[in-house]
């Protein structure tokens, strides 16, 4: 479905067939058809295969991806989006990430799909992706493990800390390949932001269903400013009688769960005792599950809330090839200009590691990258 509606939207077919050859992999076709569902005039993509092999690791697929001749964007953000399938799965079958088997997900069409969308986000130019509250389905589906319950495990794993609801509308609405790929490029869920609307389309999907259009809108636009500004949450109380440990895994929950931010500043309470300002920093849609977990997670008893608005500089990731590998480079503009670029600290720390050669050498190696690739400021 999103393939149908990156193409509705504008991807030319025939670029995108070009694109995923570079995969060089055989065994496969993608074509495209008009659909009517519910009166919607959508487009609907199918991915053919002659063979399949369904049960691959992470390892496997990030072996095709790499091997193939398209561009690092695409390659990095294929990537990114099976690591996050992967992770889910990891944390559901409570096993290590290399050990999981990728079942429907890891068959030929499933890889198609995913890295069909990377291409067409990098054809169409989209720098900032944001999605509405995800309708998931409802009923039960038969996977690989059994029969379980909408949305099922990877489903409910890869959507924490975004808005979901169900209806009365039976089956899986939301794939764990979807999930994953909403998951891995959208920084924000809610309604629409200001901005003005160029292109729509609609993505069909397999099933008809009666009164409901079983289809995936697509709007691009563009924003009429070089900075966001938004309103935010910000959730605080003051703790005196936690352990620094449970501190960090109030932490570590916080941004799991959706957080867009989450500090501690040390502070003088009553009778002057020591304590922990926790503040929390959020979108609205994650405002009541943060909270609960600050009550159920912490020792207070209180939780101050309030908006905040934010101002933020356009950013996009970008990855650049270095001798010691690709690395993401976070580029932030103003009025166009760029005026910060900020290499993935994690990224640049194993290479640097890997290779036995000091950080900042790994630093200066992606700063040259971003020169020659006319970035550098």
């Amino acid at each position: 479905m999103i393939l149908g509606a990156l193409v509705a939207a504008g991807v030319e077919p025939r670029a995108l067939q070009a694109e995923l050859q570079k995969l060089r992999v055989s065994g496969f076709e993608v074509s495209f058809e008009t659909a009517n569902r519910s009166g919607i005039s959508a487009t609907r993509a199918i991915v053919s295969t002659t063979t399949q092999h369904s049960h691959r690791h992470l390892k496997d697929i990030v072996k095709i991806i790499h091997d193939s001749e398209l561009s690092e964007t695409v390659k990095a953000r294929a990537v990114q989006i099976f690591t996050r399938l992967a992770e889910a799965e990891a944390r559901v079958h409570n096993q290590p990430v290399e050990r999981v088997h990728f079942h429907e997900v890891g068959a030929l069409d499933a890889i198609v799909d995913v890295v069909g969308a990377a291409i067409c986000f990098e054809l169409l130019k989209i720098e900032k992706f944001i999605c509405s509250a995800l309708h998931v389905g409802s009923g039960t589906i038969v996977i690989e493990h059994g029969t379980f319950p909408v949305p099922p495990p990877a489903v409910s794993e890869l959507l924490k800390g975004a808005p979901i609801y169900s209806t009365d509308i039976r089956g899986e609405l939301v794939t764990p390949t979807g999930a994953a790929i909403i998951a891995s490029v959208c920084e924000e869920f809610g309604g629409l932001p200001v901005m003005k609307v160029l292109q729509t389309g609609y993505g069909a999907g397999t099933r008809e269903y009666e009164k409901f259009p079983n289809v995936l809108r697509v709007l691009i636009g563009e924003s009429e400013t070089s900075s966001t500004s938004e309103e935010l949450w910000m959730l605080e109380t003051n703790v005196d009688d936690m352990s620094s440990q449970v501190l960090g895994h109030v932490m570590d929950l916080a941004l799991e769960l959706g957080a867009l931010d989450c500090f501690f500043t040390s502070i003088v309470m009553k009778k002057s005792r020591p304590a922990i300002l926790i503040s929390v920093l959020c979108r609205a849609e994650s405002r009541s599950l943060l909270s609960e977990m600050i009550f159920r997670e912490t020792t207070t008893l209180g939780l101050r809330s309030y908006a905040v608005n934010r101002q933020a500089l356009e950013r996009e990731v970008l990855s650049v090839q270095t001798d010691f590998g690709a690395i993401d480079v976070k580029v932030a503009r103003l009025n166009g200009s760029v005026v910060k670029q900020m290499p993935e600290y994690e990224q640049c720390r194993v290479a640097a590691v890997t290779a036995k050669v000091p950080l900042r050498t790994v630093e200066e190696a992606v700063r040259r990258a971003l020169m020659a690739a006319g970035e550098g400021k």
